[in-house]
């Protein structure tokens, strides 16, 4: 028994060592995220308050708005421009972004969005979507808006967009809508977007909504929505690749942050996948959704996700993939790791049966590809299930890897596995029988990221103590 104890103080110096191993993949990560955002002062600015706009709360500045932005757009080739919106509460409509613009919010300035369905336009649905989410038809534009732009910059000293939902989130709940709802911010087919420093409040439906987009940085926001406010999504990257999201507190009625990439066959002929996403240091809660959720419309891919450092509690999830039959597309090549649970009802959850389709052209034998998903380094507290992994019949989810997992369960059952194959190690309470097979020492290759020396130090060593456990004992 002694060596026993000798061979685990071992195993968790190496896994130390190991870990320290990823340290340069997430400094380099922080640099990438943190390099996008030095960039050089506008040299012109203007504040709204020079085209009329009243921050008395009552006033509509949808005209002033647009009006300043239109301004500006004649410096958008000599450096770009800022827009200052300073203290006061500035009720407007939907307004469009250009290129090469920084929009300014005063840690006193909200802005504020009307309650007027009119004042938020219609626009054509997602190519990848076919339809509104919610609804046949269009779809109510963003209340901040902007498509095919370069070297956007929503920010401020702390300043507030607040979309006043409640209105929508009635009208959604009593079937009143001709269109599906609108999103807080919606940023089209752009590149180089920066969106920080702010705090989001009751959005109608999603709050930040990059689609089509590339080199996005959500950074050091705070998004809150109530509990019970319907579809109330914090972060929504859409088949767009090169997100960094780090430093977020969200507490909404659904996700907190979902990744994305069309619906059924509009997304797979779409065919633009989410790839290269980032999300570090995100805190937050939720009742209804996932702190991070994988669809369910990921028609067109997604791949390459790195999560870090995550804190949710009293919440209802926490790691979500969605898919259902007739999806297609795929989910692979993720990886999360150092995750804090509290009071979760599900720790880590594969849902195959969202069945929402845009219509009924969508084929149902196009069934979704996910593998190599790989989990580790999750502790958590009063969780009622770990886990809830239910694949496809006939298209069974492959190596889904779990290391290191420590959940204090309060269910009898703590998982429920169903066309899922995988491996684990480390994991509490046990894993389900298809996940037994140990990682070590012959499967760390099937598993998304995991370096070479912990594969083969750590897993010989896990091989070393279960070999001694089993020697009988002399007394």
């Amino acid at each position: 028994m002694e060596c026993c104890r000798q061979l685990v103080v071992l195993v968790d110096v190496l896994l130390v060592l190991a870990f320290c191993g990823h340290i340069a993949w997430t400094v380099k990560a922080s640099s990438e995220c943190k390099q996008a955002l030095s960039r050089e002062i506008r040299p012109h600015s203007v504040a709204i308050t020079e085209f009329g706009a009243v921050g008395d709360g009552v006033t509509l500045n949808t005209k002033a708005f647009q009006n300043a932005i239109f301004y500006l757009n004649s410096f958008s080739d000599k450096g770009g421009a800022k827009l200052f919106v300073p203290a006061g509460r500035w009720l407007t409509g939907s307004f469009d972004l250009i290129s090469h613009l920084t929009l300014w919010l005063d840690k006193d300035a909200v802005i504020l969005g009307s309650d007027n369905p009119d004042d938020w336009p219609v626009v054509d649905p997602l190519p990848s979507y076919g339809r509104g989410v919610e609804l046949p038809g269009g779809r109510h534009r963003s209340l901040i808006y902007g498509r095919n732009l370069t070297d956007v910059i929503i920010t401020g000293d702390n300043g507030t967009i607040d979309g006043q939902g409640s209105v929508w989130w009635n009208w959604f709940k009593r079937k009143t809508l001709d269109y599906t709802r609108p999103h807080l911010v919606e940023l089209m087919n752009s590149t180089g977007v920066v969106i920080s420093n702010l705090t989001f409040l009751n959005s109608p439906f999603w709050t930040i909504h990059p689609v089509y987009c590339s080199h996005v940085i959500v950074q050091n926001v705070t998004i809150l929505a109530p509990p019970d406010s319907p579809n109330t999504d914090g972060i929504n990257p859409d088949s767009s690749n090169d997100v960094c999201i780090e430093d977020c507190y969200i507490s909404t009625g659904d996700d907190l942050i979902a990744i994305k990439s069309g619906w059924d066959e509009y997304g797979i002929s779409f065919a633009r996948p989410s790839t290269n996403i980032i999300i570090r240091r995100l805190i937050g809660h939720n009742r209804n959704g996932s702190g991070i959720a994988i669809g369910s419309e990921m028609s067109g891919g997604v791949s390459e996700v790195y999560a870090e450092n995550l804190y949710f509690f009293d919440s209802s999830t926490a790691i979500t993939i969605k898919t259902a039959r007739g999806r297609g597309g795929y989910v692979r090549n993720i990886y999360i790791l150092n995750v804090t649970l509290v009071g979760v009802d599900t720790a880590i959850r594969f849902d195959s049966t969202f069945s929402p389709h845009p219509d009924d052209f969508y084929d149902p034998n196009a069934l979704p590809v996910i593998e190599r998903i790989t989990i580790k380094d999750v502790i958590g507290n009063n969780i009622k299930v770990a886990g809830l992994l239910k694949g496809i019949e006939g298209d069974t989810f492959h190596h889904v890897c779990l290391l290191n997992i420590a959940l204090t369960v309060t269910s009898g059952s703590p998982w429920n596995c169903s066309y899922i194959q995988g491996y684990s190690a480390m994991v509490s309470p046990e894993t389900c029988e298809p996940l037994k097979e140990s990682i070590y020492p012959n499967h760390s290759s099937d598993c998304y990221h995991l370096s070479n020396h912990l594969r083969s130090s750590v897993g010989i060593l896990i091989l070393a103590i279960s070999q001694a456990q089993q020697q009988p004992h002399h007394q």
